[in-house]
């Protein structure tokens, strides 16, 4: 289970987005990142600053997130 600990939203730090925890790395970026197939070790190796885990965390939130929308059907 991925630590959202690991996550953190300052509205300063990149105009409020969620990022990884003593970072500049939104989790909107590292997202990205990873649906263009980079491997965590790429990741890891390209950002020394972060960990397996935050990626992690990130793919956690970003499902938190979307489990927490809601979707509307809307006749025409």
């Amino acid at each position: 289970m991925a630590n959202l600990e690991r996550i953190t939203a300052d509205p300063d730090v990149p105009a409020g987005k969620p990022i990884i925890k003593g970072t500049r790395l939104s989790v909107e970026f590292i997202v990205n990142l990873m649906a263009q197939g980079w491997p965590e070790e790429e990741l890891i190796r390209d950002y020394p600053g972060i960990e397996i885990e935050d990626g992690r965390a990130c793919l956690a939130c970003t499902s938190d997130v979307l489990h927490a929308e809601k979707a509307y059907s809307v006749g025409v």
